[in-house]
């Protein structure tokens, strides 16, 4: 094999290299995004369904509620919803990083541990 041709080759696979790495790049990008949409959407569902049986309960007439009040349930979807909101001020939430600033990056660990608080 020539030299030149070898060199021509090397900088071929660098270059795809490159390519493949700017692809994986957004692939994760996109990957965080439709995560971050995903939580949204579930912490919107999760309060929209407790906002729901709020609703229910009041309208139900009098004589059909129950003689005893049913023990109402921890809702820690306040805990979840102040921690996506720091998320998206900009900080970590993940225990890895917790704290530190995201410099406009999504952060993978955040996002899987938001995403799993709210399940």
């Amino acid at each position: 094999m020539k030299e030149g041709n070898f060199l021509d080759r090397v900088m071929e696979f660098e270059q795809q290299l490159e390519s493949m790495h700017e692809q994986f790049r957004e692939l994760i990008g996109f990957v965080a995004k439709m995560t971050e949409e995903n939580h949204s959407l579930q912490l919107e569902n999760h309060h929209l369904r407790t906002r729901l049986e709020e609703l229910s309960e009041t309208t139900q007439p009098l004589n059909e509620q129950q003689p005893a009040e049913k023990p109402r349930r921890v809702d820690i979807g306040e805990g979840v919803d102040n921690l996506a909101r720091i998320y998206n001020e900009g900080y970590h939430v993940c225990n890895v990083h917790y704290g530190s600033s995201r410099k406009g990056e999504d952060c993978l660990f955040c996002l899987s541990f938001l995403s799993k608080q709210n399940a």
